[in-house]
């Protein structure tokens, strides 16, 4: 995995980490932990300037959460806990999760948006209750831009400065990474089992 983000980003530059941290975005299998250090290994090989691979990642991160924010709005509260009743088992999801990460934005909205970015699933999971609760447009994109920033920086400036001994950390996270999408699955699955022996 990491050969081929590799590939990607030295390939087609700042496009192709706009590109990955979008679809990171959309459906994580490849998390931004993999994309943004590799991103920032690049700039310090002189690929590309790292601002840009800072703000081409964050761009991409923004776009992702943002589709998610927009069908979230559009569905609406009502329709998505009639969904998740009849098919949240699908998704990992009950209604009660749903009402918890619903009151928790509209709580501590803005805060939740800001560090939201930074933990390893909510960051994209928490965009479509924003846009349940109709979080002001302004609100989300403003905190996902700016955890989204802070976010992408500090990986891809721990590439930049790791430079020559980044393969050996690449060498270490190539077997990590299957174990990461590996759990992903197992848990899913695991998940479906439990439910499939409840009901």
């Amino acid at each position: 995995m990491i050969d081929w983000v590799t590939d990607i980003v030295g390939d087609a530059g700042p496009i192709g980490v706009f590109l990955l941290m979008f679809l990171e975005n959309l459906f994580p299998p490849i998390p931004s932990e993999l994309i943004m250090p590799l991103a920032g290994f690049a700039a310090a090989e002189g690929r590309m300037p790292l601002w840009l691979a800072v703000l081409a990642g964050a761009a991409g991160s923004l776009i992702g959460n943002g589709v998610w924010y927009e069908i979230g709005r559009r569905i609406g509260g009502e329709r998505l806990r009639g969904l998740v009743a009849r098919h949240g088992r699908w998704f990992a999801v009950s209604p009660a999760e749903l009402d918890r990460a619903e009151g928790v934005l509209r709580r501590h909205g803005p805060v939740a948006l800001f560090f939201g970015r930074m933990l390893p699933a909510i960051r994209t999971l928490i965009s479509i209750p924003a846009g349940l609760v109709r979080i002001p447009r302004g609100v989300f994109y403003f905190w996902t831009s700016l955890g989204g920033l802070v976010w992408v920086a500090v990986l891809a400036g721990a590439g930049f400065l790791l430079q020559e001994q980044y393969q050996r950390v690449a060498d270490t996270l190539e077997p990590l990474s299957y174990l990461v999408v590996a759990g992903l699955v197992g848990a899913y699955l695991w998940h479906l089992f439990v439910r499939s022996r409840r009901s």
